[in-house]
């Protein structure tokens, strides 16, 4: 039987947050700083769930990257990741390397942008968030759904739509890798110290 195995990006991988880390490096400390004060209200919304995490996530990336180039996103991206090698955790970066020489599909699935989740690992398959762009410019929209939640199980379902046909292995640590490790074979929550 084939063996899928796939990882949470935030969290499980990573020592924190990227997107939060990713605006910072990317835009600088002021900017970043006037940037969540302006949205803190609706950021206080949102932990409150009294407003959708997609649409606050989109808002806030729209204020810090409308406009610019899809070039320039992606050398920061690059650079994000060239730079940020210590935000990994060993043990995970290890057992995915593993699941890899075992010769198992695996995939790392993020509410993460995967622009710059690609950077950190060019070997793997990312299921991330997709960012339109056009005319070379990022909209400061999302093109696909936020990869979160029951979002994670769609977008791996588009790989692979027989579920009885694979051994689902899955590893995250919160509250939006919930529905994926329910829906696997063998899970393991917040796996990597």
């Amino acid at each position: 039987m084939k063996k899928v195995v796939v990882f949470d990006f935030d969290g499980t991988l990573t020592k924190k947050d990227t997107f939060v880390a990713f605006i910072r490096y990317a835009c600088g400390n002021r900017a970043f700083v006037l940037g969540f004060l302006w949205y803190a209200p609706l950021l206080m919304l949102m932990i409150l769930h009294l407003y959708p995490n997609d649409k606050a996530k989109q808002r806030v990336f729209s204020h810090f990257f409308k406009g610019m180039s899809l070039k320039t996103f992606d050398n920061l991206c690059q650079r994000f990741a060239r730079d940020n090698r210590h935000l990994l955790r060993p043990q995970g970066i290890q057992t995915l390397q593993q699941a890899q020489a075992d010769g198992s599909d695996v995939f790392i699935v993020s509410a993460s942008i995967d622009n710059w989740v690609e950077p950190f690992f060019p070997e793997t398959k990312v299921l991330g968030t997709q960012v339109e762009v056009k005319d070379g410019r990022l909209s400061g929209r999302f093109l696909s759904k936020n990869c979160y939640g029951q979002e994670k199980i769609n977008r791996l379902l588009e790989k692979y739509p027989h579920r009885e046909e694979y051994h689902l292995t899955a590893y995250g640590d919160s509250q939006g890798d919930k529905e994926l490790l329910a829906f696997a074979d063998e899970s393991h929550f917040k796996p990597f110290r």
